[in-house]
């Protein structure tokens, strides 16, 4: 690099930055979550205003790799803590009620989606139709978990039963996108698709090798210290554990890049592997020491790469018009099936609409998604800049729905709780929910 390309790098990342610091506390002033404000960053600061006169003084097209390398690795660390903090074992305490929800979330989505990519297939497919429908399918299914725990932390519902089952159903909403999203990699895979036959063996090997090791990593004899009724547990999480870890993620993000798929599968699957039977302690060590670099530093340059890729100058009516049809497709699609499982299973219908709204959470997550479309050309630039602007309006109504929701029933915690029906006694009688007082 020369010194000029150092200083336009420097300059860049400064920007990146603080305008992402800016915008996300003001989404927060706004009762936002923060990420709606770094997002926005992104589409701003890329051709989308001016003409692109912004865009090329910051992001010289020099510097535009340097900065692709620092989104992919923050990729790679976001995807590593979803799978780490993915628990599916959420699912015990929910019983069929989280795994109907999800399913119907995720599948009248998933069909509304493959009709809309049908309709729109001809003026923006750029590979396969087959690959192109999946993939719209699995983006309308999709459900931000990491922005849906914030958004109910903040709202004060995470301990609420409506919190756990929309976490539940959050978890298992995008194992099924994900396992999806393989499947359009593949069929929208290259000259090294044969190399998925291999998939079973890595799989095999991250189940039957990494995790265990890494469990013995965390765990091996002489350690650790006595807890009480913990057992044996670690103190604190030395460099050299976190040095395997990052090892492991990055050997095995290559691994599925190898295998013709996209390396964020390989950094979602460590995360997910990576036992969960340590400590509290060593947990959240572990995740906030990587926390701090990827949302500070690495996920902005991510938002930024992103945002350079939209370009909203150009739409015109015909694109609002597509842009109309994505979002009724994707607020629908999620709105009516998580609605719909919820009511099969005889939740009122004020939670049931509670449920679906949170369920319609897109976030990061959709920005992911959408990358690793456009990487893998199954959609043209076009195209995902609108199914960008989707994902910052879906996440956004979240806030005001809950409040509005929130007003009939004294506040969206109020909200949060309910009999149901299923779980009581035979012969007791129920009520319904507007009946009870308070």
């Amino acid at each position: 690099m020369t010194p000029e390309q150092v200083q336009s790098f420097f300059a860049a990342l400064a920007a990146v930055l603080v305008l992402g610091r800016l915008l996300g506390a003001a989404a927060r002033r706004l009762g936002q979550p923060p990420v709606v404000g770094e997002l926005l960053a992104g589409v701003l600061l890329g051709p989308t205003l001016f003409d692109g006169a912004a865009a090329r003084l910051l992001f010289p097209a020099d510097i535009r790799p340097l900065l692709a390398a620092l989104a992919d690795l923050g990729l790679v660390l976001f995807m590593f803590m979803v799978g780490y903090e993915l628990d599916l074992t959420r699912l015990r305490g929910t019983g069929r009620l989280a795994v109907s929800v999800s399913l119907c979330s995720v599948l009248v989505p998933l069909l509304l989606g493959g009709l809309l990519a049908l309709h729109l297939a001809d003026r923006h497919a750029t590979g396969g139709r087959a690959a192109f429908v999946l993939f719209l399918g699995a983006a309308m299914a999709v459900t931000a978990f990491p922005v849906l725990a914030r958004i109910l932390a903040d709202s004060g519902l995470g301990r609420t039963r409506i919190g756990g089952i929309a976490l539940a159903c959050a978890a298992l909403d995008d194992v099924l996108a994900w396992s999806l999203l393989a499947v359009v990699a593949t069929v929208a895979g290259g000259g090294g698709q044969w190399r998925m036959l291999l998939a079973p063996g890595y799989l095999a090997l991250m189940l039957l090798v990494v995790r265990p090791g890494l469990r013995w990593l965390f765990h091996r004899p002489g350690t650790a210290r006595r807890a009480g009724w913990q057992g044996w547990v670690r103190d604190h999480v030395t460099a050299d554990q976190l040095v395997v870890v990052l090892a492991g993620l990055l050997l095995s993000s290559l691994a599925t890049a190898w295998l013709g798929a996209h390396f964020v599968f390989g950094a979602f699957l460590f995360g997910a592997v990576l036992p969960r039977d340590t400590s509290r302690h060593l947990r959240l060590q572990l995740t906030d020491r990587l926390e701090y670099l990827t949302r500070l530093l690495l996920l902005p340059a991510f938002f930024v790469v992103a945002g350079l890729q939209v370009d909203l100058s150009r739409t015109g009516v015909r694109d609002l018009g597509e842009l109309g049809l994505i979002l009724l497709t994707a607020v629908t699609g999620k709105f009516a099936g998580a609605y719909a499982g919820a009511r099969l299973n005889r939740v009122p219908p004020v939670q049931s609409g509670l449920l679906a709204a949170l369920l319609n959470t897109r976030g990061l997550t959709e920005l992911v998604i959408l990358t690793v479309g456009l990487q893998l050309g199954v959609l043209d630039r076009e195209l995902y800049g609108l199914l960008v602007v989707m994902a910052l309006l879906t996440t956004a109504m979240t806030g005001p729905l809950l409040r509005l929701l929130g007003r009939r029933r004294g506040g969206p915690t109020a909200l949060g709780d309910f009999d149901h029906p299923a779980e009581r006694p035979r012969g007791t009688r129920t009520f319904p929910a507007a009946s009870r007082k308070g």
